[in-house]
């Protein structure tokens, strides 16, 4: 079991130079304590990045982590370059923009080419602060789906970096993250701070998933079991995540190969850093985003969370809840959308649909040996996916100067 657990984080997706504290608005992070554990003094710092830690407290109370690398290695600028935020996925944290080396991981990559590097971390990851007032043994704590991580968390951090920088944010994300993204963006409060976004594993349409793992935690209705026995918190590194992961795989599914049962095959993913990913990952999530996700699945839709009939008309005034349209992207909206063809969760035929309902085609870049894991961990992402990131980036960069 302990084999299958090693790779589970990557599976779902998925060090001290002196640096004074950077204090900003309201909602700064600081104390000791995060300032020596966090993410920017664990994996960003000892590489001789300029890294600060900050918190931002969501509109429904959530305090998340955010960290903030304004110059790569080659000295200070007076002058921040423009602002990028990194969304991570499902069960990973910000620490997935640095996994490899530096001249391997996006974020490290984006600091060195002059970008002002901004990390997101979504709630109930390790990095982020808990909340104001509910304790995460509490069920309302974990009571939220991807639904509330668009609507809350990646909005507030984005308005967090716009107000800070005066300055419209160049997004990217990544599997889960770009779901958050995808539904976000349909929302004038937060494409209206957005001046372009790279969508790495477009995930909005899941009717043609083809995950062995997942499809088979489909069928057996693991989600409203979980929900059921009251388990709330969904984290792989408890006891309970082991058995629900062992159960799934015992004469059900052939884990022999457990990475490419969830994500299909990557082709160029360093095995040999698994140990070092599993400090980091994987981060816990809800079991109402499982629920979520697995709802979408079944029906092969991009609405919000189902709470039945009943509970759709308290929530929604109407007896099914509301689809996204993503016809509601501006146009204007500069997008970059980047697929696999081995991907098995962000599959080619849901990627295509979700194309097709922009109001304006996107940039497109289609790797066929890509898989879903290889977008942030391929050794050889920069030369595939990041340099095609930067020069689109750059490319709104000039643009708009004209």
């Amino acid at each position: 079991m302990g084999s299958l657990l090693s790779v589970f984080p990557l599976l779902l997706l998925a060090s001290v130079c002196h640096c004074s504290i950077e204090f900003n608005h309201s909602t700064q992070s600081n104390s000791k304590e995060e300032e020596n554990e966090g993410l920017c003094a664990l994996l960003i710092r000892p590489l001789g990045y300029s890294c600060f830690e900050h918190t931002v407290e969501t509109r429904d109370g959530y305090l998340l982590a955010v960290q903030r690398i304004s110059y790569g290695t080659g000295g200070i600028r007076t002058i921040p370059g423009p602002p990028v935020f990194l969304q991570h996925g499902l069960f990973q944290g910000g620490d997935a923009w640095f996994a490899n080396s530096k001249e391997e991981s996006l974020g490290f990559i984006l600091a060195d080419y002059g970008f002002d590097v901004w990390v997101g971390n979504v709630r109930g990851t390790h990095w982020s602060h808990g909340h104001k007032s509910l304790s995460e043994k509490e069920k309302a704590f974990w009571d939220w789906s991807w639904q509330e991580l668009a609507q809350y968390d990646l909005t507030d951090m984005i308005t967090y970096v716009y107000s800070l920088t005066n300055s419209k944010v160049f997004l990217v994300a990544h599997s889960q993250g770009t779901l958050m993204a995808l539904a976000a963006l349909t929302q004038p409060i937060t494409v209206d701070m957005v001046e372009a976004a790279a969508l790495l594993c477009p995930v909005s349409y899941l009717g043609h998933i083809s995950s062995q793992l997942v499809l088979q935690a489909v069928s057996v209705h693991l989600d409203q079991i979980l929900l059921a026995m009251g388990l709330h918190q969904l984290n792989f590194r408890s006891d309970i995540g082991v058995h629900i992961l062992d159960s799934l795989c015992d004469g059900h599914v052939d884990c022999g190969s457990l990475l490419s049962a969830i994500t299909g095959k990557n082709c160029c993913f360093n095995g040999s850093r698994v140990e070092f990913y599993l400090q980091y990952e994987p981060h816990p999530s809800s079991t109402k985003n499982m629920n979520h996700l697995f709802q979408m699945i079944r029906k092969g839709d991009f609405a919000m969370y189902d709470y039945g009939l009943l509970g759709n008309v308290k929530r929604y005034g109407r007896l099914h809840p509301p689809s996204f349209d993503l016809a509601k992207i501006p146009k204007s909206l500069p997008l970059l959308i980047a697929y696999g063809g081995q991907d098995a969760l962000a599959d080619v035929t849901d990627v295509e649909h979700t194309i097709k309902e922009f109001q304006a085609k996107p940039e497109l870049l289609y790797l066929e040996s890509y898989g879903h894991i290889d977008f942030i961990l391929s050794v050889y992402a920069k030369n595939d996916v990041y340099d095609e990131l930067m020069e689109f980036f750059n490319s709104q960069r000039r643009s708009r100067s004209y």
